[in-house]
């Protein structure tokens, strides 16, 4: 039998006819850097509707050095670079913020990830001394182009390598409660932001507990691919475009993040200490086997020692992250 969506039955009506927006990646409609409560949004939206983003990566001067060519380098990308001063502590480029009307502190944020699409035949891995799981052991700055090959999708990594793509975006968040001020946009926390979650591809989807008024959505850092641990602190960065649905949840009370895909469901945990991380992540695994599926408190915490499994989802951007994963097919039943 097949499992239905998370929490399915706390959806709210969509607008009766929902809508379709375009949102490319422009030095007015991104930020760099951060997230923030008092960002301005450069798209209103509707619960329900959808929008096609792009998104950009990378630094020109450094995709130069790595040897990609002038011409191949995105103006987007080029513009943003000369015009964007206005800049967080965090590195990335995110495209946003997105204000979904209906969005209120308490609601969570359903984002459902419709279609992902690879717009350049290159990525791209560096690393520097300061960054790094081993950054002790590698004191000095590394990195090289990456071709992709999007009709077989598969990355070229070395002669006789080549790695399978699995396209996904690694922050993808919502301003964090007011009193946080402007964060970095490299911890992943509360607000979901550097998930770095390779799990999150086309078909799944993300939800997101909503801490100002209109969620305040922001997305990019693109992978082609990742290895979980994510070590030397990048994956396959890749510019990547997207079609995403967002559905405003207002009986969904979240405390942090959660996912499902067409055959599993995800909970996240996020902090400084991996075992705190892991904590988080199974507690919260314990929570929702017993608020979707019904369980005794005792069975949930047994279920999630013999059917789930935990994962280090990344250990390089302060918070390290930590995702459990349960599969939809052991659910037989009517939940």
């Amino acid at each position: 039998m097949k499992s239905a969506p998370l929490l399915l039955s706390l959806a709210i009506p969509c607008a009766a006819a929902a809508a379709h927006f375009t949102l490319d990646a422009s030095p007015k409609t991104v930020v760099i850097g951060y997230y923030s409560a008092k960002a301005k949004p450069v798209l209103t939206i509707h619960s329900g509707d959808t929008v096609d983003i792009s998104t950009v990566s990378g630094n020109p001067a450094r995709l130069e050095q790595l040897g990609l060519a002038p011409g191949d380098i995105p103006e987007a990308l080029r513009a943003i670079d000369k015009q964007v001063t206005d800049r967080g502590p965090g590195p990335h480029t995110l495209t946003g913020p997105i204000a979904i009307a209906e969005a209120e502190p308490g609601d969570a944020l359903e984002v459902d990830i419709l279609s992902i699409r690879l717009p350049v035949p290159w990525a791209y891995n560096g690393f520097g001394p300061t960054t790094g799981f081993l950054r002790e052991d590698f004191p000095n700055r590394g990195g090289k182009l990456i071709p992709l090959d999007r009709g077989r999708m598969l990355a070229h990594f070395a002669p006789g390598i080549e790695i399978p793509l699995h396209p996904f975006f690694g922050s993808m968040g919502v301003a964090p409660p007011p009193a946080a001020g402007r964060i970095s946009s490299a911890p992943p926390w509360i607000h979901a932001g550097n998930l770095d979650n390779k799990d999150l591809t086309a078909g799944s989807t993300l939800y997101i507990p909503v801490h100002a008024p209109g969620a305040l959505f922001e997305i990019g850092d693109g992978h082609a691919g990742m290895g979980n641990g994510e070590i030397d602190v990048t994956a396959l960065e890749t510019p990547l475009d997207a079609t995403l649905r967002f559905v405003v949840r207002k009986n969904m009370h979240l405390k942090w993040p959660r996912a499902e895909t067409p055959s599993l469901y995800i909970t996240m945990g996020m902090d400084e200490d991996l075992d705190a991380a892991a904590r988080i992540a199974a507690r919260e695994m314990v929570d929702f086997l017993m608020s979707a599926k019904g369980l005794s408190h005792e069975d949930a915490y047994m279920l999630s020692s013999v059917a789930a499994d935990f994962s280090i989802t990344q250990l390089v951007d302060g918070n390290k992250g930590v995702h459990a994963t349960i599969a939809k097919s052991i659910f037989t039943g009517s939940h």
